[in-house]
This record gives structure tokens, sequence and C-alpha cells, in this order.
């Protein structure tokens, strides 16, 4: 009689880039779209290595805090040449970038309203699902003390992992998948 055994359990990663990749997918508008940024990073492993095989997807709301989807409680409104979703592979040196415009605030289901932020999901090597967070805005400070989410978090360190810094075209953020500055996840 043989006896059946537990195999191992497969990663999501380095092999993201077959099948996954398309040529607007870093894209979530058009190139040379009035008022689009590039949301810019490098991806680290826990020993603060650059992550040169990931793949980073994002999802947002348009400038005007809506989704172009039929569970926005508002109502899909889409907006004319934005699609609400990026993916983008890092290379060589770790490096993300997503070019897309600022999202406005939605609801925070308390009467309040969300800072404009932008939801990650963040695949790697090592990873056996992916791993999800935020990216907000440094220049959105007064938005971002009455946010329910960062409001919710430890620490300002913790606090800080998810704030993206204004540069020349846009901001950028890197993530840290462990160690001491290890980017907040959620569990979704």
């Amino acid at each position: 009689m043989s006896r059946l055994h537990t195999t191992p359990s497969a990663t999501v990663g380095p092999y993201l880039s077959i099948g996954l990749a398309w040529e607007d997918g870093p894209y979530v508008v058009a190139a040379e779209t009035p008022g689009a940024i590039w949301l810019r990073g490098v991806v680290h492993d826990g020993n603060g290595d650059v992550v040169p095989d990931a793949m980073v997807e994002t999802w947002q709301a348009d400038p005007d805090g809506r989704f172009d989807h039929p569970d926005d409680p508002r109502g899909a409104v889409p907006y004319p040449g934005f699609r609400g979703f990026g993916r983008s592979q890092t290379v060589t040196e770790g490096q993300y970038a997503i070019y897309t415009l600022k999202p406005g605030r939605i609801p925070d289901g308390e009467g309040g309203l969300q800072a404009p932020h932008i939801d990650v999901s963040l695949f790697a090597r090592g990873l056996l699902d992916r791993v999800v967070t935020r990216i907000y805005f440094a220049d959105d400070a007064e938005a971002n003390d009455e946010d329910v989410v960062l409001r919710s978090l430890p620490d300002d360190a913790a606090r800080r992992s998810l704030i993206a810094t204004p540069t020349g075209d846009g901001y950028r953020l890197d993530l840290y998948l462990q160690g001491d500055r290890e980017t907040v996840f959620f569990a979704v």
C-alpha cells in the first residue's frame, strides 16, 4: 500500500512575467494625459536587497473619487481614458513604475472620507500569496490625518511606510517585504 504525502507549497514567483505582462500594464491612463503622474519605487526583501522579479498591481479611484465599477455605492461613472488598474513588473534594480492620475477621496463607511490612496497588491518570490498595502500621498497631510485606516495604525513609523513622497514627475514609495522598514500589509 502506498502512502500519500503532502506536497510542498509553491510560491507566487519568480515567473510572474510569463503571461502576466502586457504592453499597457503600467499605464492606468494614456501617455501624455494631462495631470498624470508617475508612481515609482523599489521593492526590497527582508535583507534590504532589491527584488528584481516582483510584480506590483494597483487599483484606485479616479480623480473624482469614483470607481468605474458596479459596486461603487455612488454609482459607476466612467472617467474618460482612465481604467483604474495598473501592473508593473520590477526590473533588475527592483524598480516598479505606474503612470496614473492622483485619486480622489472616497467614503470611509463611517460618514467621513478616506484620504486619496492607491490600493496595491505585491507578488514576489518566496510569498505563498500576494501581500496587500496602500499608497498615500505626503502632500495630503490633512486628509491623511483624518483617514480611518492611517489612524488605526500603531505608530508613526507604520504610517510613514505607506506615504509616498513627491518627486519631479509624481511620487515615490519603496516597498519593504520584511525587516526594520517593513511596509504595513493588510489582511484581506
